[in-house]
């Protein structure tokens, strides 16, 4: 299947790409060296549960490594059972180098999935699209002979001739050629991104509203905020100052709202994906608080 995430400029994506496996070489060549000397790295994290420095863009570089390593660019189901051994190792060489928790596997194996699909995407746009996006045929790139093989290649190829393939592709690559408020940070994600706001202003906050955030990440590198990106901040800041503290009809956040975008499990809207909503719990929360007030004798029955 293409790669259906969403990304920001196509371009961008393929450089960040690009720096990201050389990156991953280097990494790889420092833990190593660390390995050897019995050297484990701490690894660290955000109030939301996402990886900061230091040791943050290590870690991240280095499963996008050993992902290249373990699992077939013919990969189209993260899911599948067939990868479960390429995954086990991945986890297992990510615990030789770091301290890392248990309860933190998951997380790496998403994201180990998610470079994936930027390494495939990466090899699509670099080696097998012209200028204009057109895909033509390419020979296997030598400088990645020694995790694809020729028959692995050929089977990449073959796939991404298919006509439903190219469909997918074609819609994605319009989708992402006009963001209306293009993200402007990079390889930089949003928790890095909020680390560094934080130390520059020397706050003792754990994070900042996901407007602010949002925002920030929107601002480029001249320090201009372009008109539509500064109207959804200020009608943010509107909304966050009129909304009851306890309002439970609509669980969006206020950029949300403002975006008059959805939400979905597992994500906040300007900030990068993670395990359940700290709002939700909240909202839940204060829902069963209703339910107990207005329901006393229904809610002791449900607890029996």
């Amino acid at each position: 299947m293409a790669n259906q995430d969403d990304t920001h400029d196509a371009n961008g994506s393929r450089n960040n790409v690009e720096k990201e496996i050389k990156r991953g070489l280097t990494v790889m060549k420092s833990i190593i060296r660390g390995r050897d000397k019995g050297v484990k790295f701490e690894v660290h994290w955000s109030a939301e549960d996402q990886l900061i420095e230091p040791n943050g863009s290590m870690l991240a570089s280095y499963i996008g490594f050993l992902v290249r390593q373990h699992i077939p660019i013919t990969c189209d189901n993260w899911r599948s059972p067939e990868l479960k051994v390429g995954k086990e190792k991945i986890w297992s060489e990510i615990q030789r180098s770091f301290h890392i928790d248990e309860n933190r596997q998951k997380y790496c194996i998403q994201l180990a999935g998610k470079r994936l699909r930027g390494f495939r995407s990466f090899l699509s746009n670099k080696f097998l699209k012209d200028e204009e996006g057109k895909f033509v045929e390419a020979e296997r790139p030598m400088k990645y002979a020694e995790i694809i093989s020729a028959d692995e290649w050929d089977n990449f190829v073959a796939k991404r001739r298919n006509e439903k393939f190219h469909e997918v592709s074609d819609k994605n690559r319009k989708r992402a050629s006009k963001p209306a408020y293009p993200y402007k940070k990079g390889r930089t994600g949003y928790a890095r991104l909020q680390q560094r706001i934080l130390a520059e202003e020397k706050s003792d906050a754990t994070s900042l509203p996901e407007h602010v955030l949002w925002k920030a990440a929107r601002v480029g590198k001249d320090g201009a905020v372009v008109e539509a990106v500064q109207n959804v901040y200020d009608e943010c800041e509107t909304l966050s100052q009129t909304l009851p503290s306890t309002e439970v009809q609509d669980c969006r956040s206020v950029l949300s709202r403002v975006l008059n975008v959805p939400e979905y499990s597992g994500r906040v809207r300007g900030i990068e994906r993670k395990g359940a909503l700290p709002r939700q719990k909240i909202l839940v929360t204060e829902l069963v608080s209703i339910v107990n007030r207005n329901f006393p004798r229904a809610f002791h029955l449900r607890q029996l």
